[in-house]
């Protein structure tokens, strides 16, 4: 018998890429009696951004007129807000990079900012709401999940890691205690112990730091990780989400030696098939995710034992959907014409995850493009931390212009293929930079192996679909 904590959904709505699960999308997948889930990730930039283009709507105003310390709120408004929307031609100020020692400013953002997003998905109902986050991206998650939780979210989702601290983490922010989250860092020695913390009562400014604690699913894609996170570790996870190759975003890498495809593309094999006898006996709720837009696949994920599905590629080209509205009718032309493909990189993220591309004209997926480009690091989310020989904190990524990232310790032969993807993907969601040389920073769009028929959700004679319009084809009988 499976223990549940709360009544569990059987659909989950993918939290896609930065601001594509955005808090339209996930309050509609809410509303519709299903758990919409919001991207956390980058959420700093995103608000900042959207102040900056004027906030249309005031949908960003609003929430953060609801942001219980009113001087965290207004000092985000006084930076960022531009009445009317900057100039088209105008750079975005930037955010600051954050490091392992973050001052207020840049955690007041990163609270303010999660909890924005969380509390427009959650307006107007009493649907379930939750937020996806990135292992690999340890730096701003701390103040990220204590935002979220301060607009009271119901789940935490995590993957492109393992998330074996982030269940007790939770715990201690219900309660406002401080905590503190190890850094990996390359080139560390054994004695080393590297950690990046956060004070609830810092931000809160002496009001009441307890919050809801959410539940916590962790994605996975193999019974190994699973037992772990539910067996080995101090504070089990609520649950999880088991993921396929043919998931959208970041992968899990192969097991083993890493082989490629005549295409180029890792090859995956019977070693990378979770045994789901093994996952059911760990009597937690778990979902499904890569390939079950489908109602025959939802209903193979409950003869499995599943709890439900995860689908995100059907919901990425909705109505609702953050991605820029040509993106979207650019790719839905693709998938409706039967050109529609999906490489999956080995190399190019600079985390070092496969990550699955659309292959689109104009876009960083064309080899010409990308070298064009000229390489620059403006926001860091994806910056490996490492030791100095003096012992100190350093950040670098091998999406950065060469001789910076050779100069701190990283070798050459690292950042051939690396993209951007912290640029191109505000640049997905209509929020991207103008290079300081002038140039346009430009998209590169992921998505699951979906993306060749996603047009099987359009409406006879439509261009675009809604939310609903998956949700019913999905769940044909409610």
């Amino acid at each position: 018998m499976l223990v549940m904590r709360r009544e569990q959904p059987i659909l989950i709505q993918g939290g896609m890429g930065v601001a594509v699960s955005d808090w339209r999308l996930a309050r509609t997948v809410s509303e519709a009696g299903h758990l919409g889930v919001v991207s956390g990730t980058a959420m700093d930039s995103v608000l900042a951004r959207r102040l900056q283009i004027g906030d249309p709507g005031g949908h960003m105003r609003r929430a953060l007129a609801a942001f219980p310390v009113p001087e965290v709120a207004d000092g985000l408004l006084a930076r960022y807000f531009v009445e009317g929307g900057k100039q088209t031609d105008q750079r975005f100020k930037q955010t600051s990079m954050r490091r392992d020692n973050p001052s207020k400013n840049v955690d007041g953002l990163l609270v303010a900012s999660n909890f924005v997003e969380v509390y427009l998905a959650k307006e107007g109902h009493d649907g379930l709401v939750g937020i996806n986050y990135l292992e690999k991206l340890q730096s701003p998650t701390l103040p990220s999940l204590y935002g979220a939780m301060l607009a009271d979210v119901d789940y935490v989702l995590m993957g492109a890691g393992i998330p074996r601290t982030i269940p007790a983490i939770l715990d201690d922010l219900s309660k406002g205690l401080p905590v503190e989250l190890r850094l990996e860092l390359k080139d560390a020695t054994a004695d080393d112990s590297y950690y990046t913390h956060f004070d609830p009562a810092t931000v809160m400014n002496g009001t009441d730091p307890t919050v809801k604690r959410p539940d916590f699913l962790a994605i996975v894609s193999s019974h190994v990780l699973a037992t772990l996170l539910a067996r080995r570790i101090d504070t089990p996870v609520d649950g999880f989400i088991v993921e396929s190759p043919t998931a959208g975003g970041h992968n899990a890498p192969p097991r083993g030696k890493l082989q490629l495809s005549e295409q180029g593309e890792p090859i995956y094999g019977d070693r990378d098939l979770p045994d789901f006898s093994v996952i059911r006996e760990l009597n937690l709720p778990f979902w499904l995710a890569g390939g079950y837009a489908d109602p025959s696949r939802v209903q193979d994920a409950l003869e499995l034992g599943a709890a439900g599905v995860q689908v995100g590629t059907a919901f990425a080209y909705c109505e609702e959907s953050g991605f820029d509205s040509d993106v979207k009718h650019r790719v839905l032309e693709l998938s409706r014409r039967s050109q529609a493909h999906v490489f999956t990189d080995p190399v190019g993220s600079p985390t070092g995850f496969p990550f699955k591309v659309v292959e689109l004209e104009g876009t960083l997926s064309e080899p010409d493009v990308y070298e064009n480009r000229i390489r620059v690091c403006e926001l860091g989310y994806l910056r490996t931390a490492y030791r100095k020989d003096n012992g100190e904190v350093g950040w670098r990524c091998a999406a950065e212009p060469v001789d910076e990232y050779v100069e701190k310790g990283g070798q050459a032969e690292d950042t051939i293929g690396k993209k951007c993807l912290c640029s191109a993907l505000m640049a997905n969601v209509g929020l991207g930079q103008i290079q300081r040389q002038g140039a346009r920073e430009l998209t590169l769009v992921t998505s699951g192996d979906d993306v060749k028929d996603v047009a099987r959700f359009l409406p006879p004679g439509a261009d675009s679909y809604s939310a609903q319009d998956v949700i019913r084809h999905l769940l044909p009988n409610g």
